[in-house]
């Protein structure tokens, strides 16, 4: 599959409705992604596998999106076929009174993945350049020094988290940034779905229509975090989302391009250890 054209090119400047929400690529029939889905699942499981043995490199996926855009179907389905013990999944909510102490990035930056495995991000330390930025309130609740705040604030969070990136992946935790582009339409429909059926009223909160109700101020803050914070290291992909399966198919194909296009193989037998093997080979045999 073409990925390329869902990257936002690092150092321009792109508009939100330049990207097709309803897009779903090379695919005409849903049953063609699934298709394709599957493949890569039992690829990534593969790879993955020998992530995990050489331990020497570490990949971190951070999903943004607006809410009923798909997150957790990306990760339940998407990830399916991976051994738990290689993958890490942490969402992030409402900062608790111990991480609004702390710098803004520090409560993301403890959940970065260690070598050998993947680290999901379900929202991230990019709401502080999106919700906090559509809502100064929270801002407040920072208790910031007055040298950290003024108009320079989000251009100043922006290069911090370019640097901060940049040195994540000189040490080989690469990032894989993926924004699911749902529609208003579209959220609008999920919307009325986890309202008319029972086992998916939990999904829903009135504070769900809040923040649509702000969908302009909101599709500004993506935009402005998209083009400050999409570069060469860890660029942003703009997914389409407005039909699941394509979104699923897509976000699995650039993962395992991503880790084909790393180093990844398994950890090489010395001499000795194969003779040990050959022992132990020898001993169980030999067992009565």
């Amino acid at each position: 599959m073409k990925t390329s054209r869902y990257i936002v090119p690092p150092g321009k400047n792109i508009r939100l409705n330049e990207f097709d929400t309803s897009d779903t690529g090379p695919f005409k029939e849903k049953e063609e992604a699934a298709e394709k889905l599957e493949k890569d699942i039992r690829r990534l499981a593969a790879l993955q596998d020998i992530l995990y043995a050489q331990d020497r490199y570490a990949l971190l996926i951070i999903i943004q999106a607006m809410d009923a855009a798909g997150k957790d179907s990306v990760v339940k389905h998407v990830m399916s076929g991976i051994n738990p013990q290689g993958c890490q999944v942490y969402s992030f909510k409402a900062p608790s009174a111990e991480e609004l102490d702390h710098d803004f990035l520090w409560r993301c930056l403890q959940r970065v993945p260690e070598r050998g495995r993947i680290g999901i991000f379900n929202r991230s330390y990019y709401e502080e350049v999106l919700v906090v930025r559509v809502r100064p309130d929270l801002l407040e609740k920072e208790h910031l020094p007055p040298e950290a705040q003024g108009r320079d604030i989000w251009k100043n969070r922006y290069d911090d988290i370019n640097n901060v990136e940049q040195y994540l992946v000189r040490n080989g935790i690469h990032i894989l940034k993926f924004f699911l582009h749902v529609s208003r339409e579209e959220q609008k429909k999920r919307f009325l779905a986890r309202i008319d059926e029972p086992d998916k009223n939990w999904k829903f909160s009135l504070d769900d229509l809040a923040t649509r109700a702000a969908w302009g101020k909101y599709m500004d803050a993506y935009e402005a975090m998209l083009n400050h914070t999409s570069t060469s290291w860890a660029p942003w992909h703009v997914i389409p989302a407005d039909h699941k399966w394509f979104t699923r198919a897509l976000v699995a194909d650039c993962i395992v391009a991503k880790l084909e296009s790393l180093d990844l193989r398994y950890p090489p037998v010395l001499e000795r250890h194969r003779v040990e093997l050959r022992r132990a080979r020898r001993m169980l045999q030999q067992e009565k």
